[in-house]
């Protein structure tokens, strides 16, 4: 018989004791006060009662945890964000021994500005603290993930743990829409600007050979993959002619190094369904990317409601597809399960319990 469970793999929250660190930093911070405005007025986000409450009228529905931006790296600089990163760390682990049902786990957060500090948070947060894989932003202050200084990161997420990365995008009204303007207006810079960021950062990690030089490693998009699924036949016939648009590099020579397809690397990641709920979007990216490569996610709490919309419209968008059984399995629980290696009971009716073993 069918289980009731939705593991969302990609709700934010930001632990009460990080909450309070953070309005800290704003109060001296205009620039940081801006960017957390919203943030400070969604309740659910940070007040855990309030979630608990909400989660109730799904049924069985869990979260496994990953911290809100800001960025680690955009908080603190390379020698306090370690700490930054250790009291968020501790703060989700906490959640998820207080309530292991409703949190089955949590996604560690890094100091990406501290490449050493990083590796060693990431050993703590996954053997000490139970985590389940990294969160990582499409830049570090600006600078791409394709750059030599971080690889050690993703391959020890690869090669020792076997985990999978969380990718989120990040870009702020900085990032202009026109060469000769100072900043990106009418909110552009997140409604374009977060999708087209994701996919560069996509493309910077296919064409740099991380793929080849990592092939098992589990990326997570945020929105499903941001433009790549409805751009499959422009990455995959336009791609194939890399090189015929450059003539100051040699990406001919680049394309045959790939040794296949790019296309066939962008279909290497994976993606959520956080898409506000729209049936298409999904149905599309399940297209794109393969039933097992597509994980129940939400987006929550940052919805009109501040909590429940993206949740129950992601639901009613899953129920609109009437995917058979075996693939909406796959998509609500399975998938996750598989790859966090996390051994939940299930049962019909939706009752699921967390093995607490199962997070160490």
């Amino acid at each position: 018989m069918k289980s009731d469970l939705k593991l969302d793999i990609f709700p934010h929250i930001l632990p009460r004791v990080f909450f309070e660190r953070v309005k800290g930093f704003a109060a001296t911070n205009p620039a940081l006060a801006a960017s957390i405005k919203r943030w400070l007025k969604i309740p659910m986000l940070w007040d855990l009662e309030a979630r608990l409450r909400m989660m109730k009228e799904f049924k069985g529905y869990r979260q496994v945890l990953t911290l809100s931006l800001p960025a680690i790296e955009f908080l603190a600089g390379p020698e306090e964000s370690p700490a930054l990163a250790r009291l968020g760390n501790e703060g989700m682990a906490e959640i998820v021994a207080r309530y292991p049902d409703q949190f089955p786990a949590f996604v560690a957060s890094l100091p990406m500005n501290n490449v050493p500090a990083s590796l060693a948070e990431m050993d703590y947060a996954i053997r000490k603290l139970g985590a389940k894989g990294i969160q990582v932003f499409t830049n570090v202050n600006g600078r791409p993930l394709d750059e030599p200084e971080y690889f050690p990161i993703f391959e020890r997420c690869v090669k020792t743990f076997d985990l999978p990365v969380w990718l989120h995008p990040v870009r702020t009204a900085k990032f202009a829409d026109y060469p000769g303007e100072a900043k990106s207006k009418y909110e552009i810079w997140w409604l374009f600007g977060w999708p087209y960021e994701t996919s560069a950062c996509m493309a910077r990690i296919v064409f740099s050979g991380m793929l080849q030089k990592l092939p098992e490693m589990k990326v997570i998009t945020h929105h499903l993959g941001a433009m790549a699924p409805f751009l499959e036949a422009r990455i995959g016939l336009g791609m194939d002619q890399m090189g015929a648009r450059t003539s100051d590099e040699d990406y001919g020579a680049l394309l045959k190094r790939l040794g296949k397809r790019p296309l066939d690397y962008f279909k290497m990641f994976y993606g959520d369904t956080s898409v506000n709920g729209s049936a298409s979007a999904i149905r599309c990216g399940l297209d794109f990317f393969g039933a097992d490569r597509v994980l129940f996610g939400t987006d929550c709490p940052f919805d009109p409601e501040g909590g429940p919309t993206f949740i129950r419209e992601t639901i009613r968008a899953l129920d609109t597809l009437k995917l058979p059984e075996a693939v909406e399995s796959k998509v609500y629980h399975g998938n996750a399960m598989r790859m966090l290696r996390l051994h939940l009971a299930l049962s019909p009716g939706g009752k699921a319990g967390a093995n607490p073993r199962a997070r160490r």
